[in-house]
Parts: structure tokens; C-alpha cells; sequence
């Protein structure tokens, strides 16, 4: 062998190393994010039951738009600075533009916030009275008071996220936070505070939020030192996300908004219930996409395209394998879940089930709108975003009046759907990146196909309870994996996220790596074919 290709052997060999190296620290960010991630769901689950079971309908109904108002207008003053942050810190390497880059984050987000809550206070009263059944200016303002905190939260994370540690940011939003506001609000609804009790819990619990966030980033990077602030090149950057961001949130409040503008509020307590169900499924999918982006970021810096299309379809399809269970459970058995879980909501059945499916699909198209954010494509999520924002919009004006909140579950599932289906069209056309590989592919018609017709069937003999839903899901999940091996939709990076599935339970999974292809067989029969 010539000198020339042992040393071309030697830089591939390198070059897959830090390759798998970089899929093993994105999927086990995933790892860490989806269970910490499942906590934070459960943790906003648990509190929806809280007030659903303690509080009348009508009353979670309108609790439930004063949390959309409060998700609407903090992600507003955001400014598109979640993003941006992130991004410039993670490609700066001198302290000073580090720096700079969360300060400007934090000093044009703070700013905004600000004058957002001073511009609705004075007019709580007539906000509250746009919906069906009016919302008291108390509980409303607690809400609106909280705006700035939840703002500042946000940016701190997202410093966070620009050093690339996933745990602080676990700790502050996904355990912190959301536990705090839980405990808080199970103790002042008991103590006979009614709905206003949601609005004390969640303006204390984002104070606090905001402190331990900081605290923890300055034990990452020193907050205080000299600083470069970037403001022309991140508001540049930014600013169009201001409309893709405020419509992300839109996609997931709007339809809470317009029930709670066109029905009555007891019917936006029935879909509350369903739609939290169902947002278990985008909790995997964001799951992924914590340290993906950043990763995403870094690696396009440095012309890493092939490596980053590597990354987007074994992220896309293992997001596919781990959300399915979920979605056999909120599909097939959306009555069950939701007589176990919330008593006497089932008539929300079909919008959990609508909503669910379409959450389903649009993971199913990967990370297409982190990845043209890294690439720097903030133009196109402008527009898909503003796009699937008129959709959403003018289908739920059309079918809340005919449909109600199945109308509701419609528009949500749809706009998700064709959002994310247009995000994955452009980064596909821009760039060549996309999910479907050989393997992804069957993965895909595999498991609906064979899995889907089963649980109907089973469906119709087998009612789940609290007590075994659970085992249905590890059994969905371990029958999925087993499909998956037996019809030959593994590959050689697959070994990846079996070997830190093996580690957290400290197993072997018996019999599953005969079925995974060997890399450098693989890659030893492309290069005899070169």
C-alpha cells in the first residue's frame, strides 16, 4: 500500500472518528434531554391535571389563555435572540465577543420585555374582556407581570446552550422551573387561592428561575469582563426569527386564544387536556435538537455539510423509533389516556388523537428548521414560519365555528405539518441535507405499517388504566426495536445510541449487534468500488 493512500486511510479514519464522536455527544445530549425532557412534560402534565381536577372547566379554560397570552408576547419580546445567542457565542472564541454576544441578547430582549408589560398594563381590562368569557385584569396581569422573567430566563438558557452544556440548562428549565411552578401552585390552589393561583405561580416561579439560570451560566463563563457587543450583525440575524419565533408560538397558543374567543371556556378546558397530552411528542423531538443546533452550527463553520447531513438523518430517524410508542398511545387509546389521566375530559378523544399524529409527522421531517437556521437561512424560516401562521390562523376560524376543538386540532396538526414539510423541502433543495437513507426509509413504512393495524385490533379487547400504560409503551418500544432488526432497517451508526442505551441500564441488549452492519466493512466495499 502506497504512502498516499495509507495516509488517506489515516485522515478518513480521523475524519469518522470525530464523526462518531460528534453523533455520540448529540445523542447523548438527546439521551440526558429526553428523560429530563419527560420530566419537564410531566411536570407541565402534572400541572394541568392539578388545576383541571381542582378547578372547574371553565375555569382551567381560561387559566389555560392566560398561559398562551403570557407564552405569546414573552416569546415576542424574545426578539429571535433564543437563537441567536446560541448561535454567535458558539462561533466566537475571543471572551470578549463571547461575552458580547449574550449581553447584547440580554440588553435588547430586557428592553423589549419591558416595554410589552408597561404597553398592556393599563389595559388588562379590555384584553380580558376580547374572549367568550371575560378574564379577570388580576390573574391576567400576573401573567402579563411575568413576561419580563420568563424573557430573561430565556436568554440565560440560551447562553447556556451557546457553551454547549446541556445539564445547567436541564436543571434550570426543565427540573427548576417547571418543578417549582408546580409545587407552588399545588400549595396555593389547596389553600383556597383559585385560578388566581396559576397566575402567583408562575411569575414566582419564573423569578426564581431567572436567578438560578444566571448563576449557573456564570459558572460556566464569567459574567462580569470586558465585552464586544454585537448588536448590528445578531439584530440582522435575529430579527427576522422575531416573526418565525412569534409564530412557532402561535402554531402551539393560537388555537387556545381563538377557542377561548369563539367557545366557551369549558371547551378550551377539554382541549387544554388533549393538546397537553399530545405535546409529549414534540418533547422527543426537542429532545435532539438541544445540542444539534450549536453542533449544526459549529460544523458549518468549518464546511462539514456531509457531516451534518450524517447527523440529520440518524437524529430524524431514531426521533421516528422513540416517539412512536407515544404515538400509538395518544392514537389508537386517545380515549383511555384521557379518562385515566383527566377523569372526565374523553370527549377530547379525537382532537388528542388529530393533534398527536400531526406532531408525529411533522418530527418526521427532522430538525429542518434548526438546520437552516445554522446555515444561516433566516429568511426562508421567515416565510414558512409567517406562512404556516396565515394557515393556522385562517383554518381555525373556519373550523372552530363548524368543528369546535376537533376544528382546533385540524388547524394545529396541519400548519405543523406543511411548516416543517416546507423547512425540510429548502434544506433539501439548498443543501442536499435530508432524512431518508435506505435504512430511515423502511424505518418509516415499517413500523406504521405493521405496528398500527396491531394496536387497533388490540384496542378493541384491552382498555389501558393508569397502571398500564407504562408497560405499553416499553412493550411498543421493544417490539419497534425488534422490527426494526428483523427487517433490516439498522445501520453502522446505529451502534451509537444501543451502546448508550446499554450504559444507562448497565445491560447487554442480547442478539440486536448481529444486525447492525459493520462501518469499515462498509466503508473498506465503497472504496474497492472507487
Amino acid at each position: 500500500m502506497g504512502t498516499d493512500e495509507t495516509m488517506a486511510e489515516t485522515t478518513e479514519t480521523a475524519e469518522r472518528t470525530d464523526a462518531d464522536d460528534d453523533l455520540s455527544a448529540l445523542l447523548s445530549s438527546a439521551t440526558l434531554m429526553l428523560f429530563v425532557g419527560s420530566l419537564g412534560s410531566f411536570s407541565r402534565l402534572l400541572e394541568q391535571i392539578i388545576i383541571g381536577r381542582v378547578l372547574s372547566a371553565g375555569a382551567y379554560g381560561r387559566v389555560n389563555v392566560g398561559i398562551a397570552v403570557l407564552g405569546i408576547a414573552a416569546t415576542i419580546a424574545t426578539l429571535g435572540m433564543t437563537s441567536g445567542v446560541p448561535r454567535y457565542m458558539s462561533r466566537f472564541s475571543d471572551d470578549r465577543d463571547v461575552r458580547g454576544a449574550w449581553l447584547t441578547g440580554a440588553l435588547v430582549t430586557g428592553i423589549a420585555a419591558t416595554a410589552l408589560t408597561l404597553a398592556l398594563l393599563p389595559n388588562l381590562g379590555r384584553v380580558g374582556a376580547q374572549f367568550a368569557e371575560p378574564i379577570s385584569a388580576e390573574l391576567l396581569g400576573l401573567f402579563v407581570l411575568s413576561i419580563p422573567f420568563v424573557t430573561g430566563m430565556r436568554i440565560a438558557v440560551g447562553a447556556i446552550r451557546g457553551r454547549e452544556n446541556t445539564i445547567y440548562r436541564t436543571y434550570v428549565r426543565d427540573l427548576f422551573y417547571n418543578i417549582s411552578r408546580v409545587g407552588l401552585l399545588a400549595v396555593l390552589l389547596f389553600a383556597g387561592f383559585g385560578a388566581i393561583a396559576a397566575g402567583y405561580a408562575y411569575l414566582l416561579s419564573a423569578i426564581a428561575a431567572l436567578v438560578v439560570a444566571y448563576y449557573l451560566f456564570n459558572r460556566l463563563f464569567p459574567i462580569v469582563g470586558p465585552f464586544e457587543l454585537h448588536s448590528r450583525e445578531m439584530l440582522a440575524y435575529s430579527l427576522p426569527l422575531v416573526v418565525s419565533s412569534t409564530v412557532s408560538i402561535l402554531l402551539s397558543q393560537i388555537d387556545t386564544v381563538m377557542l377561548g374567543a369563539l367557545v366557551p371556556s369549558a371547551a378550551v378546558g377539554v382541549y387544554s387536556a388533549a393538546y397537553t397530552l399530545a405535546a409529549g411528542v414534540p418533547v422527543i423531538t426537542s429532545s435532539f435538537g438541544f445540542l444539534y443546533f450549536p453542533l449544526t452550527s459549529r460544523l458549518d463553520a468549518g464546511g462539514q455539510r456531509d457531516e451534518i447531513n450524517r447527523l440529520y438523518k440518524v437524529t430524524t430517524k431514531w426521533v421516528f423509533v422513540v416517539a412512536f410508542p407515544a404515538v400509538l398511545l395518544l392514537t389508537v387509546f386517545a380515549d383511555d389516556v384521557l379518562v385515566a389521566v383527566f377523569d372526565d375530559y374523553a370527549r377530547g378523544a379525537t382532537a388528542l388523537a388529530i393533534v398527536a399524529a400531526g406532531f408525529f409527522t411533522s418530527a418526521a421531517y427532522g430538525r429542518s428548521q434548526d438546520t437552516l437556521s445554522a446555515f444561516g437561512y433566516t429568511t426562508y424560516i421567515l416565510a414558512i414560519n409567517v406562512g404556516a401562521a396565515v394557515l393556522n390562523v385562517g383554518l381555525n376560524a373556519a373550523l372552530i365555528p363548524v368543528y369546535g376543538i376537533d376544528g382546533a386540532a385540524v388547524a394545529s396538526a396541519v400548519s405543523y405539518v406543511s411548516l416543517n414539510g416546507i423547512a425540510l423541502a429548502i434544506v433539501w433543495q439548498r443543501s442536499g441535507v435530508n432524512p431518508l437513507s435506505k435504512p430511515s426509509a423502511k424505518t418509516f413504512l415499517v413500523l406504521p405499517g405493521l405496528l398500527f393495524p396491531a394496536s387497533v385490533v388490540l384496542s378493541q379487547f384491552v382498555t389501558l388504566t393508569l397502571l398500564t400504560i407504562v408497560p405499553f409503551l416499553v412493550i411498543a418500544g421493544v417490539v419497534s426495536i425488534f422490527l426494526l432488526a428483523v427487517t433490516n432497517c439498522l445501520q453502522a451508526e446505529d451502534e451509537i445510541p444501543i451502546e448508550l442505551v446499554e450504559d444507562r441500564i448497565g445491560v447487554s441488549i442480547p442478539l440486536i449487534r448481529r444486525y447492525i452492519p459493520d462501518a469499515n466493512e462498509n466503508s473498506g466495499s465503497e472504496r474497492e468500488r472507487l
